[in-house]
């Protein structure tokens, strides 16, 4: 049985990718990646996607374009990412320590954890940014 989290790359209209510091566990605690959380069983990823940021974050998504394939995760996971946008509420850290929002140029301003930089040049190269 696949193993998926999934993870969304949260875009607002002026461009911005919201990034989102890791509370837990203690060895990613403090590192920056993309919000979202692992697949229930029986679950689709769109599903566990839109249910995760509503979990973290307390926003309603719209899932669009998939950056890449499967990217490899420790533990036997893979991560799944989609570009978003919110089309109700703003942000908040629920289950984060904090959330940024990084222009284009912004982006290597945070340590994002290992498993999610090669996706955050995916989205700044999908975005049509360098």
């Amino acid at each position: 049985m696949e193993r998926v989290v999934v993870g969304a790359a949260i875009v607002d209209p002026e461009g911005r990718l919201l990034a989102a510091q890791r509370a837990e566990p203690p060895e990613l605690a403090g590192g920056w990646e993309f919000p979202g959380g692992k697949v229930d069983p029986g679950e689709d990823d769109h599903a566990a996607l839109v249910r995760e940021c509503e979990e973290e974050l307390g926003v309603l998504i719209e899932v669009g374009e998939r950056i890449g394939g499967d990217w490899p995760l420790s533990g036997g996971y893979v991560l799944r990412v989609w570009l978003a946008a919110i089309v109700r509420g703003e942000p908040e850290a629920k289950e984060h320590l904090a959330l940024r929002w990084l222009a284009m140029d912004e982006l290597d301003d945070v340590t994002w954890l290992p498993a999610d930089l090669p996706i955050v040049h995916a989205v700044r190269d999908r975005l049509g940014e360098d």
